[in-house]
């Protein structure tokens, strides 16, 4: 399938703002944000891409999954929700009647940005029986359109759930499809051409250079990487190791470290991981496969923009009723999997 507008010219890439913040300064707004954090009975919620600082103030750090299972559970009547605009959404749709506020609307996502829901509405105008699973890193009117939600950590399990005679239209990140349909051994998902600007950029070239120089590590590897077909490919012929090459959600990285005897790790994903998995595993060193893979949506939040957040309690981050109850259905049904 192809698309008339290319992926790129549908959004813009927000510039990254340097904070010139001392060590002591950071302490001082992080401090701030507790008290108003204390003040407002809110939960703030940091997914693993955001900036050194902003996970160091989250009650919950972790993929789209576990925010979306946290925000679920939220007993807490605002929540700040630290990562891009989809997941907030997703934390509104699962909270309705608290205060959803994303501390910067520019926070948007190149991976959602890639499908329509006129474009989703015309693929299952072409296959009219298929399953429609769609990416957590979806808007919610995608959702709304969709059977199933998923993220990368639980996409092989929903498409397990569904009957193997099944049509899976699966959308919007062909470098996952790649993965699930390889993992689950299913001919019959059809793959939109999406994909995240910031994986795309992780190429076969930064795996031979990484493993290159550090040869004895272990390589972990986004489903949404440029480069995961290749790697795949690599893998069957034994060219690379297939006992120390994973392809893994960032939680899974998570989980995986941990388990693993191993001393260092190439790590293919946004670079944001890497302070969460150096100060919980401090005796392992963590090698970026691209140290340019940085997502300039993701580090759109800043300590004073939360601190704003808080203040005002804006920007609010609802969801039309009808497009929620539609894709809550969709995310209650990757919830209930897992």
């Amino acid at each position: 399938m192809s698309t008339k507008i290319p992926f790129e010219a549908r959004y813009t890439l927000p510039p990254i703002e340097q904070v010139l913040d001392t060590r002591e300064q950071i302490r001082e707004k992080q401090d701030r944000i507790r008290r108003l954090k204390a003040e407002r009975n809110a939960l703030i919620l940091a997914h693993n891409y955001q900036r050194d600082e902003v996970q160091e103030i989250g009650d919950f750090v972790g993929d789209s999954l576990g925010l979306s299972q946290t925000a679920a559970r939220a007993q807490a009547q605002v929540i700040v929700f630290c990562g891009v605009h989809f997941m907030a959404e997703t934390a509104a749709i699962l909270c309705p009647g608290k205060t959803v506020l994303l501390p910067d609307l520019n926070a948007g996502c190149s991976l959602a940005a890639s499908i329509t829901v006129d474009e989703l509405r015309a693929l299952k105008a072409r296959h009219p029986d298929a399953v429609v699973v769609s990416y957590i890193n979806t808007s919610a009117a995608i959702k709304a359109e969709s059977d199933y939600c998923c993220t990368s950590a639980n996409a092989k399990k929903v498409i397990a759930a569904i009957p193997e005679d099944r049509e899976i239209l699966f959308l919007p990140d062909k470098f996952l499809t790649a993965v699930v349909a390889h993992q689950t051994k299913r001919a019959n998902i059809i793959a939109y051409p999406g994909y995240c600007h910031v994986h795309l950029a992780i190429q076969p070239s930064d795996v031979a250079r990484v493993m290159d120089e550090h040869p004895d590590v272990e390589l972990l590897l986004h489903p949404e990487c440029g480069c995961v077909s290749s790697c795949m490919a690599k893998v069957f012929d034994g060219t690379l190791p297939q006992e120390r090459t994973a392809f893994l959600s960032t939680e899974g990285m998570v989980r995986h470290v941990e388990a693993s005897d191993a001393k260092e790790f190439a790590v293919g994903t946004e670079v944001g991981i890497l302070h969460r998995l150096q100060r919980r595993f401090p005796d392992r060193t963590f090698y970026p496969v691209n140290p340019n893979a940085v997502c300039a949506f993701m580090k759109t939040i800043t300590l004073d923009k939360v601190i704003r957040s808080l203040e005002t309690l804006t920007p609010r981050v609802e969801v039309p009723e009808e497009i929620a109850r539609k894709a809550r259905r969709a995310i209650d049904r990757m919830l209930e999997l897992v």
